[in-house]
């Protein structure tokens, strides 16, 4: 059998900060294990003694070290032709000393030199103790990874003449078909993670340092069973989890820890673990009208195109022409328009307006805006239609310059991207500078006009120009490379925030405006402190804590299982699925062994809770498209939560997040009463 914590099939990353900290995930993908008195965890020496310490110690198992030498061939020393392990077992491939024609005084004389070099560490390493019986037990073989396996075959076959019961082979990192074929020949392989393309094992640690003889030593000298490893301040991460964590019922945290939490902070990104989780939106409402309410905060900026957001805006704040929620809420047509157009975002619109009826005198009104860039078109039409209004000359240039577009269908940014990118049409980048420096050079000239129209009607047209701009490079990155666009969009959405915190701020002698930001936990969440990171990619969060420091918040939510509302593919209908259970090794799991319904944990709080949220776990991420049948490829990455968050909220079962425009398909949902049986 063949279990991994890890199929991606992205390109490979650090993801260990060393091996010690790979040797606890690796344990808690071996709980099966733990306090069974016929388990022994054998360390192949040198560098899987410091995995294998930390396995042993937490499945409170005996620890010992396997010694394998590796017979390299003559002249190319790095390329394995078999191996010698502990008890002088040699294993040859006999295909490759054929091929190589390596005479057999070469191999012996190979053979002679690894095998002195491998008594002397058996000597050095035991100080005259014999190595574990380990007949009729189940063995936990370590390595610190595979690259081909030659080293761990070896080990296996050499250990299977001392007739132990079971072998396991346990490792952080190897290539996928180094497990696959393992798997044919032990009883369990348990893979970590499974880079493609693997290149290294070195490539998933930080830290990959060369373990010393004085490391070993130290090491196989510290118990891993009885008391000096059972003591009652050795807490389970999930006991640890427990006694740390804060009620917060319907994800909705005391008031005296939201003041804690937040402090004097003036951005407060509040994130969500998928768009369609009911509980994920009712509780950053309730969370942001305290803000607002308490905390003085004066906007909520969304991860929302621009026009569609401010069009809300009019509306809570009592202008344009909508009579309802729903009527402003109706801008959101693009998919998926059930982010925006859902009951809670409804409900908290209609709330935010009868905030501002109550406050209209006081300066305390809050308003509702977009940091997204998807509104290429529609952005076009804004700018045009305020020039139109205020400079007719402005306007007519304006509509020359955007016609560059005209070649693309309407509001299809991504068919404009493609043609630009591969010369199938003109690229407007030119068109989109030129008209977003007109608007900003005559902004004074506009803004002094008399009573033409109001200052953040500016804002809003400028903003336009500015995402128009944004937007036209964003399309033609898309073809370029993932981590391009997802960095522009990033860093626009970033670009956005800053401008509404200045412009929240035009009539104040220091800076006081307060803004609570609502996006996915992938742009929430700090990129420094998850697997993308290598990749280069940065996030919202990240860039938020590097501009303002102390005064920004990061909060993150999570789910066990529940129901979700999600499509199957791009441009699909809106679909109930069912959330399935969070894999092992993840996060979910983690705060779901914990026991508690609904509650916060934070580092920032609770120091205690550092050391389990600082290891490497899986984190799932479900954003509008939900497929359980590639769940872990899908919808996980590796993450280091205590670094990632400031502060996570999670509800161990929720629900799918209600549509304004309800459909068959998302009333009928899945049926999860068969699952996973399919019975």
């Amino acid at each position: 059998m063949t279990r991994a914590a890890d199929a991606t099939r992205r390109s490979p990353r650090r993801v260990f900060r060393d091996r010690r900290e790979a040797g606890r995930i690796l344990a808690s993908l071996l709980g099966a294990y733990r306090d069974r008195g016929d388990v022994i965890v054998l360390g192949l020496a040198r560098g899987g003694v410091p995995v294998a310490w930390e396995v042993a110690a937490a499945l409170h198992a005996p620890l010992d070290a396997f010694i394998v030498r590796k017979l390299g061939a003559p002249g190319h020393e790095e390329f394995a032709v078999g191996a010698l392990a502990s008890g002088g077992r040699v294993v040859v491939n006999d295909d490759v000393v054929r091929g190589l024609r390596i005479a057999p005084q070469e191999l012996r004389a190979i053979a002679e030199r690894e095998g002195r070099e491998l008594v002397r560490r058996e000597a050095a390493y035991r100080d005259g103790r014999p190595p574990v019986d380990v007949a009729g037990k189940t063995v936990i073989l370590v390595d610190d990874g595979l690259a081909t396996g030659a080293s761990m075959f070896a080990a296996v076959q050499a250990l299977r003449e001392a007739e132990p019961a079971h072998i396991v082979v346990a490792v952080p990192a190897a290539p996928e078909s180094t497990c696959r074929e393992l798997a044919g020949l032990v009883d369990d392989v348990v893979c970590a993670s499974m880079p493609t393309p693997f290149l290294a094992v070195g490539e998933s640690f930080w830290d990959f340092r060369q373990v010393t003889d004085d490391e070993v030593v130290q090491l196989l000298s510290a118990p891993t069973t009885g008391a000096a490893v059972s003591l009652p301040a050795a807490r389970t991460p999930a006991e640890v989890i427990r006694g740390v964590a804060i009620d917060a019922p319907q994800g909705l945290p005391p008031r005296e820890t939201l003041e804690e939490l937040v402090g004097d902070a003036r951005v407060v990104l509040i994130g969500e673990s998928s768009h369609g989780t009911h509980e994920f939106y009712e509780a950053r409402a309730a969370i942001t009208k305290w803000l607002i309410e308490e905390r003085g905060f004066c906007a909520v900026a969304a991860e929302a195109d621009w026009p569609d957001a401010y069009r809300v805006n009019r509306y809570v704040r009592g202008l344009g022409d909508d009579k309802s929620a729903d009527e402003a809420l109706s801008g959101f047509e693009r998919f998926p328009a059930w982010m925006w157009r859902n009951t809670v975002v409804s409900d908290f619109v209609d709330w935010l307006r009868a905030h501002n009826r109550l406050h209209a005198s006081d300066g305390r009104q809050a308003g509702f805006y977009g940091l997204d860039l998807y509104s290429l078109h529609r952005s076009m039409g804004e700018v045009i239609a305020y020039l139109d209004r205020i400079d007719p000359r402005a306007a007519a240039r304006a509509r020359e310059r955007y016609g560059c577009f005209d070649h693309a269908s309407a509001d299809d940014g991504q068919a404009y991207g493609f043609s630009a990118a591969f010369g199938a049409g003109p690229s407007c980048e030119k068109e989109a500078i030129e008209q977003l420096v007109e608007i900003q050079r005559n902004a004074l000239a506009y803004a002094r006009r008399d009573g033409l129209l109001a200052e953040d009607e500016l804002f809003y047209a400028e903003q336009n120009a500015q995402t128009v701009r944004n937007a036209e490079v964003y399309y033609r990155a898309m073809f370029s490379g993932r981590v391009t666009s997802w960095n522009l969009r990033d860093k626009h959405m970033a670009q956005t925030l800053e401008a509404l915190l200045t412009h929240l701020d035009r009539h104040s002698d220091a800076p006081s405006a307060r803004i609570v930001v609502w996006a996915h936990n992938s742009h929430v969440g700090d990129a420094r402190a998850t697997e993308v990171w290598a990749d280069g990619q940065l996030t919202l969060g990240q860039l938020a804590r590097q501009r303002y420091g102390d005064d920004a918040r990061l909060i993150g939510f999570s789910t066990y299982s529940g129901t979700v509302t999600a499509a199957s593919d791009w441009g699909g209908v809106a679909e109930r699925k069912v959330v399935r259970p969070a894999l092992g090794g993840s996060i979910e799991e983690l705060l779901h062994e914990a026991g508690r319904r609904d509650f916060l944990v934070s580092a920032l709080i609770s120091p205690d809770a550092t050391d389990p949220l600082s290891a490497v776990r899986l984190g799932r991420a479900i954003g509008v498209i939900y497929r359980p049948e590639t769940e872990r490829q899908s919808h996980y990455f590796h993450v280091r939560p205590a670094d990632q968050f400031d502060a996570m909220i999670h509800i161990d079962q929720t629900r799918a997040l209600e549509p304004l425009e309800v459909t068959s398909s998302w009333i009928a949902g899945e049926t999860p009463e068969t699952y996973p049986t399919g019975l």
